[in-house]
């Protein structure tokens, strides 16, 4: 397809891993809220909505810390590889059912994404030249359809093992899917060359006492959350997910204006580098809202999909998780035809500039809200609803998500300075980390017992959401002239 070699040993490599989260992710609020009688946990919604927002916001946020490693110490390609392995470790974590392990999986998950997200996204930056920006462009697309493919097949597998035989064994899924991709990148890695190989800056000092200084940190972070889990389930401490949920979105923005005070002050940037990063900070605000929204997927619509949907074919109960796939086979289907579409633009010079294809993006979020804002006015009337209203939500997001998922990982190594294109990354995937947390904390209104008492209160959140979406996606159209320049013309 005209594209570097290497994109193929990236696309499958994202591809098993997005498998691995995908498909814990459609069954994880499930089976966190089911009955214990039907091998769940039998958790109230508030509570399950908010650690599904901690666990989705620690996935991304660590993609903060896991760029500075790799940009200073393992390179990109050796974080691909140990954060694939930790991923891998808390899949089957999760299979094992003991008090803890749960919760331990889910940190070694955690830790694992932090390595690998923002990491390989680099590395497909780094196989194009600056001076193709279309192509880099279309090839983030095709990344992107291997991601789908992964997220597509996920829940079929995995959610039909957890829902239909036992949720242990739809962790385990995961978690071989995982080592397939693993396997897949150590026989294939050749193919990338010299990209991600070493650090674009490495650490002063002893090599080796830094290897042993940062492994001791990781081993030692996994024991101490692993035991606080531990001591939370037996008990012994009182941990309130809902409120720890709330301090950690204070805590990301508080580390959001930190770290890019830190940037600006005391990293010599020149004007140029300047302007462009502050371009970034204003795509990060805007990236965080369509996340809060478009991440009701694996929560709220989730479980409207398992409590309000009709899910019965011919006497077949479709599993809720199954409908997780259709976001992704709309990205399958449509990723090739929106990435032709950007080359055949920039040819003309005609390719849109990135604050205007996010703020399509946002405003097609709030329209698919809306659809799922009138299914919500039957479901009030005590009626379950045809699937057919969540598919065209869903349709909706998919095109808003085109619109500002891999054009943003694109404009993140379009903009950032090459020495810090990885840790760039990483708050590329903090504000989707925040965006994630707010999710949960929106999804946590949505508890069963209250919405009995007041029907009418579906249809008023996902309104809310649709006014928010569409008044942010116009506020860009209207002002994406300033950040343009902002960004020297880079589309």
């Amino acid at each position: 397809m005209g594209h570097p070699a290497g994109l193929s040993t990236l696309f499958f490599t994202e591809m098993w891993e997005r498998f691995s989260y995908y498909g814990m992710r459609a069954i994880l609020i499930l089976y966190m809220t089911v009955s214990i009688e039907d091998g769940g946990m039998d958790l109230d919604d508030k509570v399950a909505a908010a650690i599904y927002g901690l666990y989705t916001m620690g996935v991304f946020l660590l993609a903060l810390p896991g760029g500075w490693l790799a940009d200073r110490y393992f390179g990109l390609r050796k974080a691909v590889w140990y954060g694939g392995i930790l991923i891998a470790a808390g899949h089957f974590s999760m299979a094992i059912s003991f008090d803890g392990s749960f919760y331990i999986g889910l940190v070694l998950i955690v830790m694992g994404t932090g390595l690998l997200k923002p990491n390989i996204s680099s590395i497909v930056g780094g196989l194009y030249g600056a001076n193709e920006p279309a192509r880099r462009d279309a090839g983030f697309s095709v990344f992107y359809m291997g991601i789908n493919i992964g997220a597509f097949i996920a829940p079929l597998v995995v959610g039909w093992l957890g829902e239909s035989i036992d949720w242990h064994y739809g962790f385990g899924a995961a978690g071989v899917g995982m080592v397939i991709g693993l396997v897949q990148y150590r026989l294939t890695e050749w193919r990338l060359g010299d990209v991600g190989k070493v650090p674009e800056k490495s650490i002063e000092g002893d090599d080796s006492a830094m290897r042993s200084r940062i492994r001791t940190g990781i081993i030692t972070g996994i024991v101490l959350v692993g035991t606080l889990a531990w001591l939370w389930v037996i008990g012994l401490i009182e941990i309130d997910p809902v409120t720890l949920a709330n301090v950690s979105a204070y805590a990301i923005v508080g580390a959001f204006i930190i770290y890019f005070f830190y940037l600006f002050i005391f990293q010599k940037l020149d004007t140029d580098e300047k302007k462009k990063i502050a371009a970034l900070i204003v795509l990060f605000i805007f990236s965080a809202l369509f996340w809060s929204g478009f991440e009701q997927a694996g929560s709220s619509l989730n479980l409207f999909a398992d409590r309000y949907t009709d899910r019965d074919i011919f006497g077949f109960t479709v599993p809720a998780s199954w409908l997780q796939a259709i976001n992704p086979l709309f990205i399958i289907l449509l990723a090739p035809v929106i990435g032709a579409l950007w080359i055949n633009l920039g040819r003309k010079n005609l390719n849109p500039h990135i604050p205007v294809k996010f703020g399509f993006g946002l405003i097609s979020l709030g329209l698919g809200f809306a659809v799922i804002a009138v299914a919500s006015v039957y479901v009030a009337e005590n009626a379950t609803v045809l699937p057919t209203w969540l598919i065209f939500t869903y349709l909706f997001h998919t095109t808003g998500e085109l619109c500002v998922s891999p054009i943003g990982l694109s404009a993140v190594t379009k903009l950032a300075p090459k020495r810090f294109v990885g840790q760039l990354m990483g708050v590329w995937f903090m504000s989707t980390a925040f965006g994630n947390l707010i999710a949960g904390l929106i999804a946590g209104a949505f508890d069963e017992q209250v919405i009995a008492n007041d029907p009418s209160l579906l249809s008023r959140i996902f309104l809310n959401i649709v006014w928010i979406s569409v008044s942010a996606g116009l506020l860009l159209l209207a002002f994406y002239k300033p950040l343009t320049k902002l960004m020297k013309d880079v589309r």
